[in-house]
């Protein structure tokens, strides 16, 4: 393989055997023309989290662009394997997947088995001109794999999992083997992109002298509007949206509840599902918080709007994140937010001015917090609304998909 020129490689064969100069992917004005781009990603709503949603706002605002877009993704239960969805089509492929929320390594690995097979086959009538990899492992073998075959240049879409040194308490066995495979990948790549300067910096500790690039994720302010008025009497709303693992932090949640006076009127609804359900089930109820607790499920994309307008006050006590979907949504959605001082959520949420940061697993902190927001209504008034303006200024799918195109250009090994 050539070393890269600009910071891609080149393309010996694009389609029907066109060289690099007849490859549209490399051509001046690239953005403002329209392509083909392959979005890959083991996760599509309804399965898996936040990386799954904003691979679909991707491709919706890819599609809004006037671009021509296909999302590989993992089939799950009685989904349609093939589906046009705004705009966009939408392809499943056969895979091992028993859990909406989580999969295993080697259910990865049938899914990263049936993309190898796939997406070079598919070249033949879509004619990607670009492949947007969402996490390194298990997307990004697929996508070397085209790239050798039939050169389609790639960009890996870091969501967090996939870099070395994130959540170590759970994945540093898991980094120690895929680490050497994730860094090859990263160097073949046409550009590496973390969602985060947090996790930016993280990649970069392995990175050698692959440059990671920043763009952050977005958010549908269409869509995740404030309610046009809010309940002020009875118990203050409080909602977390994500995965029920150890990374959420909802362990050090239940234990700031329980540290809360009686008297303080709140309840809170968990919208999502996983492995550690039962455990919390049963730590709510050791503390005596399970008459204020409600595990709500995983919600369809058309009904999270809506759950978060019904909501008061947006609590995310994580230990490691990327960068957030879930709490730009809150935002969006005028809510105040009560969240961890860690890198993705800091980079988003303004301590004092759109929200409070605490320390991660400090309950006695997140309690202290929590109160001060369910005594004062003014205070969840004026962060929630200074949220909503924050990300309507700062964060937007449109501006997101546009950067990812940009970085199409030939001249975007500078940027």
């Amino acid at each position: 393989m050539k070393p890269p020129v600009n910071g891609l490689h080149p393309v010996e064969s694009f389609g029907e055997g066109r060289a690099r100069e007849g490859n549209p992917f490399f051509q001046k004005g690239f953005p403002s023309r329209r392509f083909s781009f392959l979005l890959l990603n083991y996760e599509y709503p309804p399965i898996g989290g936040g990386a799954g949603n904003a691979t679909a706002n991707m491709a919706r605002e890819l599609a809004g662009l006037g671009h021509r877009v296909r999302v590989v993704t993992a089939a799950f239960g009685g989904l349609p394997r093939r589906q046009v969805v705004d705009g966009y089509e939408l392809v499943r492929l056969p895979a091992v997947r028993r859990h909406a929320d989580h999969c295993s390594p080697l259910e990865m690995l049938t899914f990263l088995a049936s993309a190898g097979v796939a997406l070079p086959a598919m070249q033949r009538d879509f004619r990607a001109n670009a492949c947007i990899a969402f996490f390194g492992i298990p997307c990004g073998p697929a996508a070397w794999l085209l790239q050798q075959l039939c050169g389609v240049p790639y960009i890996v879409s870091l969501r967090g999992g996939d870099v070395p040194g994130f959540q170590p308490y759970d994945l540093a066995g898991y980094h120690k083997v895929t680490g050497p495979v994730i860094r090859f990948l990263w160097r073949a790549a046409a550009h590496v992109v973390a969602n985060s300067q947090g996790l930016a910096a993280l990649a970069r500790q392995s990175a050698g002298q692959t440059p990671i690039r920043m763009i952050p994720n977005g958010v549908d302010t269409a869509r995740f509007t404030p309610a046009e008025s809010r309940e002020e009497s009875g118990p203050v709303r409080l909602v977390f949206v994500g995965r029920v693992v150890h990374q959420k932090g909802l362990d050090v949640l239940l234990a700031a509840l329980a540290k809360l006076p009686a008297e303080a009127e709140y309840e809170l609804t968990i919208v999502g599902d996983g492995p550690l359900r039962g455990a919390l089930t049963e730590q709510a109820a050791a503390l005596g918080v399970s008459a204020r607790l409600r595990f709500a499920g995983w919600a369809g994309r058309e009904a999270m709007p809506e759950l978060l307008r019904r909501a008061d006050l947006f609590v995310f006590p994580s230990r490691d994140e990327g960068m957030p979907n879930a709490v730009l949504e809150a935002m969006a959605s005028g809510l105040p937010v009560v969240a961890t001082r860690i890198s993705g959520n800091e980079e988003v949420v303004i301590d004092g001015e759109t929200g409070l940061l605490v320390p991660p697993d400090d309950p006695d902190a997140l309690a202290g917090a929590l109160a001060r927001c369910l005594s004062d209504v003014a205070l969840r008034r004026r962060m929630g609304a200074a949220g909503r303006e924050r990300v309507c200024r700062e964060y937007s799918w449109r501006s997101v998909a546009e950067r990812y195109a940009a970085l199409c250009a030939p001249d975007a090994a500078g940027t």
